[in-house]
């Protein structure tokens, strides 16, 4: 009998991350070393004293978002005055830009960057084969000091599945991480590095096959731009691996699933769309849109972010997306630091145009995410945007949580101005 229980907190908005994990335990058989249960934050303090009669050890894994961290600050303020023997594991893009701050928060190990490998370490740890300081990319205290192993080799896709069967947790499919562009705001290059890393076509492949086998015949994708797909450096296209892999999937599910690429819950770069990339799209995809990131209509709010591209790029996107028959939605986010009256008027202006050709407009509210380098900076006012707002919202011209985002972002930055977190629950 194991003595051994692993608990991943299982949240809508982190089901991707835990996926991803469970898929790594799975194809690495630790299933066979360690119990592993899935619970969310409402039945987690129901769950745990069963569990506790049951298990000599158990770790409780958090993989979350910045926008998360209240939520997850409840959650161990009351698990860890009951249960402190319990092993509580950070990890997520929050954990990975603040680890040192999750450490004051209560958590005995946070892991930095991709977990799949650091996550088998933990269970070997836990299963007592290998000691604390053995694991890579975690930080972790000891005697009031607080240690890093130092990261571990960024993570080869192909040697671990994206989700697991035996949970029966199926999703999208990530075939791309990392990112060359190292965007001001965004968390994917600093945790997942600026090199793109891409899945194998025969993995895709395989992935697909058991997905259509299991009766899910919607093909989507994880991947920080579709269109960079099979591209050494990202920013080139790589149209024969693109064909290539779209032929492959349409084969295994022929017209009995349909394929989303470019769309919800990845998207795409202008300077990326043209002829021959939405040419593909019609071709082998069944999306009716693509997702365009854009972020802001002022030239120098773009430059300020390292964007990489020009307003004028989303105008050609947007356009040829409309002359295609696909409705681009594009992404903007309100308030990013520096903006001037001059650039939101310049970005009102120019979503006005975009909705005028045909767009939609997917509105964000900017978040200071740990870890980039707009990561301090503080909440910004979205209220310039209220006009913009109230007339495209009644015409269905825009769509998003910015409201939400609005409220969380403000909750955030108070958190984050208490001193990094403050004290660990007593």
């Amino acid at each position: 009998m194991k003595n051994t229980g692993l608990i991943f907190v299982f949240e809508k908005s982190n089901k991707y991350s835990i996926n991803a994990l469970l898929g790594a335990l799975e194809t690495k058989n630790y299933f066979d070393k360690v119990d592993v249960f899935l619970a969310n934050n409402k039945n987690l303090f129901k769950l745990l004293p069963c569990l506790v009669s049951k298990y000599k050890k158990i770790a409780i894994a958090y993989s979350f978002f910045t926008s998360q961290l209240e939520e997850v600050i409840n959650s161990i303020s009351q698990i860890k005055p009951k249960w402190p023997h319990l092993i509580f594991i950070a990890g997520g893009p929050h954990a990975s830009g603040d680890p040192k701050s999750c450490l004051k928060l209560g958590f005995d190990i946070v892991v930095r960057g991709e977990g799949e490998q650091t996550i088998i370490d933990i269970i070997k740890y836990m299963c007592d084969t290998i000691s604390l300081e053995e694991i890579g990319s975690i930080y972790y205290k000891t005697n009031e000091h607080i240690k890093f192993t130092g990261k571990n080799e960024f993570v080869n896709l192909n040697e671990f599945s994206p989700f697991s069967i035996k949970f029966k947790k199926f999703g999208p499919i990530e075939i791309t991480r990392g990112c060359p562009f190292g965007c001001f705001f965004c968390q994917t290059s600093y945790i997942f590095g600026k090199r793109p890393r891409h899945r194998s076509i025969d993995s895709i492949l395989s992935t697909v096959e058991i997905l259509y086998k299991r009766g899910m015949k919607d093909i989507r994708f994880i991947t920080p731009n579709a269109f960079s797909y099979g591209s050494p450096d990202g920013k080139t296209i790589n149209f024969n691996r693109l064909e290539e892999l779209l032929i492959g999937i349409r084969s295994i599910i022929k017209n009995n699933g349909r394929i989303f690429f470019g769309s919800f819950p990845s998207e795409v770069r202008p300077e990326h769309v043209n002829e021959q990339t939405i040419e593909l799209v019609k071709k082998y995809a069944n999306n009716n849109n693509l997702v365009i990131g854009c972020q802001s209509g002022s030239e120098r709010i773009l430059d300020l972010c390292h964007r990489g591209h020009t307003v004028l790029d989303v105008f050609k996107a947007a356009k040829l997306c409309v002359k295609n028959q696909l409705i681009p939605k594009i992404d903007f986010i309100f308030g990013l630091p520096g903006e001037q009256q001059k650039d939101i008027d310049e970005t009102i202006k120019v979503m006005k145009e975009l909705t005028k050709i045909g767009a939609k407009i997917h509105a964000h509210t900017f978040m200071p995410l740990p870890g980039t380098p707009f990561g301090k900076l503080t909440t910004r006012d979205i209220t310039p945007y209220s006009q913009f707002i109230n007339y495209a919202l009644p015409k269905g011209l825009i769509f998003g949580e910015f409201e939400k985002q609005k409220k969380i972002s403000e909750k955030i930055s108070k958190i984050m101005r208490r001193k990094r977190y403050g004290s660990p629950p007593k």
